[in-house]
């Protein structure tokens, strides 16, 4: 199984991008978002389950990023408005197997290999 992150890039402040994780096959129980800023640790961002509606978003990021899926493209997207300079990190998808909707970086199986995004002043 593989995931291809894509999407990461240069934004000014306030700015939009659009993030998207490719999965090679459809085993997932959920997908998630992470992200690591240089010199600290990875943190969540959002999750996806891929049957229903389910979503759920860390508090920095709330009301400016949205996350969705397209089942039939096993792709997941995150879209990103309203951009601060504190988002600056390199981006990563990751898929689970089973279980629910999780925050914690630990229990996902799968992991793309990320894409930057830079948000500047």
């Amino acid at each position: 199984v593989q995931l291809q992150a894509s999407g990461g890039g240069l934004v000014q402040t306030g700015g939009s991008l659009r993030l998207s994780c490719a999965a090679s096959e459809r085993t997932f129980s959920s997908m998630g978002w992470f992200r690591q800023a240089p010199g600290k640790e990875r943190e969540f961002v959002s999750a996806i389950g891929w049957i229903g509606d389910s979503a759920v978003y860390a508090d920095s990021v709330k009301g400016r990023f949205t996350i969705s899926r397209d089942n039939a493209e096993n792709t997941v997207y995150l879209q990103m408005s309203s951009l601060k300079p504190e988002d600056t990190a390199v981006y990563y998808c990751a898929a689970r197997p089973y279980g629910r909707l999780s925050r914690t970086p630990g229990v996902y199986d799968y992991w793309g290999q990320g894409t930057l995004v830079t948000v500047s002043s």
